[in-house]
């Protein structure tokens, strides 16, 4: 199982200082609802968790766990990004369904993902369902719900990552007011769907904008899909850089200690180095992206040097 040693606390409390500007970690309230998604001819009510910060918050994350999982396995993360000061959407999206409403592909899931889109279409919306759904769980919880912040980062593990970068590309296509304040997307060791192509054809229209996009993977396996979503990253985007691998990396890393028995039994258990480096990059990431900045510990200096944040790691770099 994962545990909190010294090493993970230690670095941790680090990586606060950096974001935060050396406050300790701020605050935070997590708040149960649901979404309302349509899914063919009717509605689908999908449990949803909100993470608030302490303060006004300075950006929306979207963050989307993998598949067969909920959004329990990514708590951790949450919390960490709503610690850094970020309002967190974290939803649970089916992974059976027979009208195709799925995270993962498993048939065609892509008119289900055009739903999901427009949640984030209608997010300048007071009334839309991404807002109805905040105030919603802030009133059961009786306490003031935030306005949803402007700018909006995709972070998604697994099929999940699949799906914000097919969302990502519908949001270019459809929304064209909201892609203009999506910041960036960090995917979580992606796994590509065994059915369809949605996460090339994704690739390959977000590779002509200028939008960040970013993976930390772990290496090869069973449960990534030997590394097939990690592949498509670096063959469909021509970037000099794309992502690290992390060193005997574990496909649960990004759950840390969100994940379970059964994560860990499938996937192999994560290991607090590992988690804390997929913490570190992806809060990293996620501040630059939302200020326009460009902190050098988390990018190579050259093609192919290794990242001072994570110096074991494989960096890499685009076709």
């Amino acid at each position: 199982m994962f545990h909190r040693g010294p090493a993970f606390t230690a670095v941790t409390a680090l990586l606060t200082a950096v974001l935060c500007t050396g406050a300790t970690a701020a605050a935070t309230t997590e708040l149960s609802g649901t979404i309302a998604i349509p899914c063919a001819a009717g509605v689908l009510e999908q449990d949803t968790a909100w993470y608030l910060p302490d303060g006004e918050p300075t950006g929306l994350i979207w963050l989307q766990h993998g598949f067969a999982r909920t959004n329990a396995n990514v708590a951790a993360l949450a919390t960490a990004f709503a610690e850094a000061g970020y309002l967190v959407f974290a939803p649970s999206l089916p992974f059976m369904n027979f009208s195709g409403c799925t995270l993962q592909n498993l048939g065609d899931n892509t008119a289900f993902l055009r739903n999901v889109t427009a949640l984030f279409g209608g997010a300048g919306d007071a009334t839309g369902p991404l807002a109805a759904s905040l105030a919603d769980a802030a009133r059961r919880a009786q306490r003031p719900a935030p306005a949803l912040p402007t700018d909006l980062v995709f972070v998604g593990h697994s099929a999940g990552a699949e799906a914000v970068l097919f969302v990502a590309d519908l949001l270019r296509a459809l929304h064209p007011e909201t892609w203009t304040a999506l910041r960036g997307l960090v995917l979580l060791d992606p796994v590509r769907s065994f059915i369809g192509d949605n996460i090339d054809r994704a690739l390959i229209s977000l590779d002509a904008t200028q939008l960040p996009v970013l993976s930390i993977s772990a290496p090869p396996s069973a449960c990534n899909s030997l590394g097939l979503g990690t592949l498509a990253v670096r063959s469909r985007l021509h970037r000099p850089f794309v992502g690290v691998e992390l060193q005997a990396g574990a496909h649960t890393d990004a759950e840390g200690e969100s994940s379970d028995l059964l994560g860990e039994l499938m996937c192999g258990t994560p290991s607090a180095v590992n988690a804390t480096a997929v913490r570190t990059l992806a809060l990293a990431w996620t501040h630059d992206y939302m200020t326009g900045t460009n902190t050098s510990d988390y990018y190579p200096a050259t093609a192919g040097a290794p990242i001072a944040a994570a110096p074991t790691a494989r960096v890499l770099t685009g076709s």
